[in-house]
């Protein structure tokens, strides 16, 4: 199997353990913890698991003056990413979060085009623009449920999260072509603690453990372990074969998997919004992930 592919299959994998976690992190918060909590218990949890897998990269030196790129990475890529998105989802309901979230591959592109002078193709555009309509049917018309006890803040809060994660993508790229993914994403998760601890620490300290139960406990290592520390890794391989872009517009894929497990779990039903929405999302992400034009 090529690279490529296997970059495309961790992309994918991302987006299924992505869209589990709208649901799970809803139940964790904000009755269990709150969102700057789980933030906190998120990221030091990772970032534990992360130096505890460094020895297994090469031995690399990371050079002085990359580390303000491993600090505005981790700016974007975990404090601001993470807190405005979890105190969004909690405001706002998992299916607003996620059409918000599908702005990402836009931003990534527009971004990519002013940053990185990507030219802007027309078939990668139609395919973002498909995508973004299939999402958009399935999050429009798709039966869903969910609590937004103030939703107009909670978007606001996560397009911010999707504009700044568009922003990471694109300032990692740099330190994955030159560096090995052990090397730096145990720094990058170091100085987003940092960022995160004055925020998180007196709602972590609010957490009644005892009052956790055993199911929210699961939950919340999922998040840890799953949507945080496997997503990074899987993330990290994927960029390392595919430009930004390409990596963004799988967030069209999230909504999808989430209405299958929803399905699967007999908490939805299968019906032609969700047909129709499949075949516009995959088709988006096929001509998006396409190297060389399609006839």
């Amino acid at each position: 199997m090529s690279k490529r592919n296997l970059a495309l299959i961790a992309a994918t994998l991302v987006s299924v353990i992505y869209g589990l976690t709208f649901t799970i992190a809803k139940d964790v918060m904000p009755i269990f913890v709150k969102p700057f909590g789980f933030i906190l218990l998120r990221v030091g949890g990772s970032v534990m698991l992360f130096w505890a897998i460094a020895f297994l990269g090469p031995k690399e030196k990371i050079a002085l003056n990359d580390f303000p790129r491993i600090i505005a990475a981790a700016l974007f890529g975990v404090a601001i990413n993470m807190l405005t998105f979890f105190k969004g989802l909690s405001l706002t309901s998992p299916i607003s979060a996620s059409v918000i979230m599908v702005t990402t591959p836009i931003i990534v592109l527009v971004l990519s085009s002013i940053l990185m002078k990507e030219k802007m193709k027309t078939r990668k555009v139609f395919g973002i623009i498909l995508g973004l309509v299939g999402t958009v049917f399935l999050i429009l018309f798709g039966k869903s449920i969910g609590n937004a006890p103030n939703a107009g803040l909670g978007n606001l809060l996560v397009f911010i999260n999707a504009v700044s994660y568009g922003f990471y993508l694109i300032v990692v790229k740099k330190l994955m072509d030159k560096y090995n993914a052990f090397t730096f994403v145990k720094w990058i998760y170091t100085f987003g603690f940092l960022m995160v601890l004055p925020f998180g620490w007196k709602e972590f300290q609010a957490i009644d453990w005892h009052q956790i139960p055993t199911t929210i406990y699961w939950e919340i290592g999922f998040v840890i372990f799953f949507s945080t520390f496997c997503t990074y890794l899987l993330n990290l391989l994927s960029m390392r074969e595919l430009k930004p872009t390409t990596v963004a517009v799988f967030i069209y894929m999230q909504p999808l998997f989430a209405a299958i497990i929803a399905i699967s779990l007999g908490k939805d039903e299968l019906n032609i919004v969700k047909i129709i929405a499949a075949v516009l999302i995959f088709t988006g992400v096929y001509l998006v992930t396409q190297k060389k034009s399609v006839p």
